[in-house]
């Protein structure tokens, strides 16, 4: 099919078909929102330390000082995974001895015996469990698991089983949306969502847990990369554009918001995860009013099917449709009845097409890497989670609405590369004020959060107009399996901040500004029509050093009145 926009035309861009459309995906994408920032409530991990039994026999000053004072970040702070030996404690309470007076704060409270210096005596793990911080969350999987000290390390394993879901579920999910359909994979795995967040609430033990939240992370991202295709081979022209980078980001980040208001309510990370349910079970009655992609349809051969459902939507818009929509497409199915499949391998098949996949892959893994590292990372700034976790779902509507209005006028690469350099100089900058300014950190970090959210906006809709119709969906999950292992690797930052307190910042920074680098070679995409099939794919740019010679262009008889050198970056086919 080459002029499938030309031929559907007479629908218009934005009539009651095209609303509908619209306004029913942008609602249906309130349960992927909903779900992409559950890992960091329900495995949040509250401040502890060693848990004192009260039948002890231990006075209350013997009690304050039975855990060992640490310095963390240049602060003293009490240690989280070990306590005094407590029957040397007891030892020396009954004695009538007391501990060192530096270590203790309420001195009036201590006896009148010699003192104890504590750095001395013998330490020993928390035998007895440990007590955990109550301000802002009262049961999280961390404490009802106990997933800390020793088992401190199936805190990211666990986040890393949920992106590896994710991933598993881009990858499949786009090999069965191009082969079968995107609407049945697009409740395929809302349904996933709803059923595996229900399973979750009733997990009795860690490894159950996580066999389930891997599950659930089956069904996360891979349901918004499927609704975007959808909803940009229904809609055409500005409609398209502003469904894509305005209208389901504007929806993806109201379930956002939602979260952390539920968090904040819920005391529990049961209940919390069977709330989550809810709002995909409140999609499906929507199954009979969403259209498969006609677009699909036709790249599929199904030609009685999309002139059906496009004869639908002109009787929907009031408007006539011609008695043939398809002439060519007509011809060519008398001429040829086998449809070519394509799959994860067609990527990279061609030269041109595997520099663009390999390329897109690159920005993608860094972007989400970028992306995930700030929401982890802000864990490290002071205040309360709940608010700034809102604050920076929030950060993402002026990101949105900044690239839908880059994506109206501006070329796709160019709006890129300026989204993601200003979350790099933002990100670089935490570094001067991370322990100094809490204020102006957390205005670098919702600063660093839209460049890098508006940049991610962009990369949508770029990536989705570099990618064909008969390979659309595969592409694009291509693309975010490699956003899930840079999602994957996110939750391990924060380890790297024992190395060096800055080194987590350093790294998101300088994989957004590795994404600039690479944007520069993908060719341009504004204003021009979707793809239909791989030969239709625009070369990438060569990058050449401004000092490098250029070879004069061959005189070969034909006008030259028109060319133009751009020694930098020059276009070349290798289809």
């Amino acid at each position: 099919m080459q002029d499938y926009e030309a031929s559907v035309s007479f629908l218009g861009t934005w009539g009651p078909f095209q609303r509908r459309v619209f306004f029913l995906l942008c609602v249906t994408c309130i349960p992927c929102g909903y779900n992409i920032l559950s890992v960091i409530f329900l495995l949040a991990s509250p401040p502890h330390h060693c848990h004192i039994p009260t039948h002890s026999n231990l006075s209350q000053q013997w009690i304050q000082a039975s855990i060992p004072v640490q310095v963390v970040s240049g602060q003293p702070d009490r240690s989280s995974c070990s306590r005094y030996d407590l029957d040397l404690l007891q030892n020396l309470s009954a004695l009538g001895l007391r501990p060192s007076l530096g270590l203790i704060q309420n001195q009036s409270a201590l006896g009148s015996g010699p003192e104890v210096n504590l750095s001395s005596l013998k330490q020993e793990g928390c035998k007895d469990g440990w007590t955990y911080s109550t301000e802002y969350y009262q049961h999280t999987v961390v404490t009802e698991f106990n997933l800390v000290c020793s088992d401190q390390w199936k805190q990211p394993l666990t986040s890393l089983a949920y992106f590896l879901g994710g991933l598993c579920g881009c990858f499949f999910s786009g090999l069965i949306s191009d082969r079968f359909g995107r609407k049945p994979v697009l409740f395929g795995t809302i349904a996933l969502l709803s059923i595996f967040s229900s399973a979750v609430a009733f997990a009795p033990s860690w490894p159950v847990f996580i066999l389930l939240f891997f599950m659930l992370g089956l069904g996360q991202i891979a349901c918004y990369i499927v609704m975007f295709v959808l909803g940009s081979e229904i809609l055409i022209g500005s409609s398209r554009v502003l469904f894509s980078s305005l209208g389901l980001p504007i929806a993806y980040v109201f379930g956002m918001l939602l979260l952390p208001c539920t968090a904040y309510l819920v005391s529990s990370w049961r209940q919390l995860a069977l709330i989550m349910a809810v709002p995909g079970l409140a999609c499906f009655p929507l199954w009979r009013l969403i259209p498969e992609s006609p677009r699909w349809l036709v790249s599929r051969g199904r030609m009685q099917e999309a002139d059906h459902l496009l004869r639908s939507a002109a009787l929907e818009n009031r408007v006539d449709a011609p008695p043939v929509i398809f002439p060519s497409a007509t011809v060519e199915k008398s001429e040829s009845h086998e449809v070519e499949s394509f799959g994860f391998l067609d990527l990279l098949r061609t030269t041109n097409i595997r520099r663009i996949t390999l390329i897109l892959w690159l920005i993608w893994f860094s972007m989400s890497i970028s992306y995930f590292g700030v929401s982890f990372n802000l864990s490290s700034v002071s205040g309360s989670p709940f608010l700034n976790y809102f604050l920076l779902a929030a950060v993402e509507l002026p990101a949105s609405v900044a690239s839908w209005l880059v994506a109206c006028s501006l070329p796709r690469y160019l709006s890129f590369i300026a989204f993601s350099l200003l979350g790099t100089v933002a990100l670089l900058l935490i570094q001067v004020t991370l322990h100094n300014h809490p204020a102006i950190t957390l205005f670098l970090v919702l600063l660093g959060k839209f460049g890098v959210m508006a940049g991610n906006g962009v990369l949508y809709i770029y990536t989705g107009e570099l990618s064909p119709t008969v390979i659309r969906t595969t592409a694009m999950s291509s693309c975010t399996m490699f956003s899930r292992v840079g999602s994957s690797l996110s939750p391990y930052l924060l380890q790297l901040a024992v190395f060096y307190p800055f080194l987590p910042w350093t790294i998101v920074s300088c994989l957004s500004l590795l994404s600039v680098l690479f944007c520069i070679f993908l060719p341009e995409t504004f204003r021009q029509p979707l793809l239909d099939t791989i030969h239709q794919m625009p070369p990438t740019r060569q990058f050449r050093w401004p000092w490098a010679s250029v070879p004069p262009p061959k005189d070969d008889g034909k006008s030259v009145k028109d060319q133009t050198t751009v020694p930098e970056i020059i276009c070349t086919s290798n289809l």
